[in-house]
């Protein structure tokens, strides 16, 4: 059975700027768990076959305004019929007022009213994007998350093969770090994985030989990052001379996380080599890719080599991650 996560509603009032007009409870217990929103319209006029009472439910002009088209009576049964369902909020937006009837009914079941000033559609928006992020199915995966030229590189490999050192690296060279060691990965879309640290060990990178350094303190606010996409994965390996590694780059391979498929690519690490840069190139040549451009692609026309004749694999990676 999945996990099921929540989110405080204080959190949600404190992030978009609610205002309260009343709240039965402290909004520390008042769990939201549902990540979509509802416009009770349809509702409104009678119609609760398919009512989520996990949703936040908000009020605007329209349904208002067709309030206040109803006759008093059929009015004050809507609006009583609405929260007595017990959404875990109702909210009320574009500054507008709830009338006596709804803070009765709001009082009487217990449900938290509150307002806000902005218009419903971007209230809705900020919404529904704050829970998708707070109640996104997450994974925790051991490795190291960096930001390079606006990609997200998650770097995997076995312990030791040095992780860590690299990030220092690549954070020296003016790119930003998210996470070291552990990688809280979200699925916030069903193409979208966003990566952020557990908050006990937010910026804080073990390095072997000196210990435990936080990152924001020796390198300064700039080069630490709260949460970022994973666009490309990198599998660090030590080098083997037995093995055959890709050269040309026309071949791919992915790997699944919480059923979103991500790019891997293999670098072998040993004496010698700045994996740092490598990394660099990497994100470069991964964000020209997404653009349409292929550097081998064009090598083998310029070679008068027919591209779409070579054969090219797309292959599942299973990386212990």
């Amino acid at each position: 059975m999945p996990n099921e996560y929540s989110i405080a509603l204080s959190k949600l009032i404190k992030e978009l700027s609610l205002h309260e007009f009343y709240l039965p409870c402290s909004p520390d217990t008042v769990l939201i768990r549902s990540a979509n929103v509802n416009r009770p319209g349809i509702e409104l006029n009678g119609y609760y076959e398919y009512f989520d009472p996990e949703r936040i439910n908000l009020l605007g002009k329209a349904e208002f305004s067709m309030l206040s088209s109803f006759p008093k009576e059929k009015r004050t049964e809507a609006v009583r019929q609405l929260i007595e369902k017990r959404p875990p909020a109702i909210i009320i937006t574009r500054g507008l007022q709830p009338d006596d009837v709804m803070m009765e009914a709001a009082k009487e079941f217990e449900v938290p009213l509150l307002g806000s000033n902005e218009p419903t559609s971007s209230l809705s928006a900020a919404l529904v994007g704050t829970l998708s992020v707070d109640l996104a199915p997450r994974v925790t995966r051991h490795g190291v998350l960096v930001e390079v030229y606006g990609e997200g590189i998650l770097l995997v490999g076995d312990s030791g093969v040095g992780k860590s050192e690299t990030a220092i690296e690549i954070i020296k060279r003016g790119h930003r770090l998210i996470a070291d060691d552990a990688v809280e990965i979200r699925r916030v879309s069903n193409k979208t994985l966003l990566g952020s640290a557990p908050e006990n060990i937010r910026h804080f990178i073990e390095l072997r030989g000196i210990g435990i350094i936080n990152a924001r303190r020796i390198f300064g606010i700039g080069a630490v990052k709260m949460e970022e996409k994973i666009d490309l994965c990198i599998n660090m390996e030590i080098w083997d001379s037995s093995k055959v590694y890709d050269r040309m780059g026309l071949d791919t391979e992915y790997t699944e996380i919480l059923g979103v498929q991500v790019p891997v690519i293999t670098i072998p690490v040993k004496p010698g080599r700045n994996t740092a840069v490598i990394i660099e190139v990497a994100a470069m040549n991964h964000r020209q890719k997404k653009m349409g451009y292929n550097a081998a692609k064009e090598l083998l026309t310029n070679l008068g080599m027919d591209v779409d004749s070579i054969p090219t694999a797309n292959t599942k990676r299973e990386l212990e991650i």
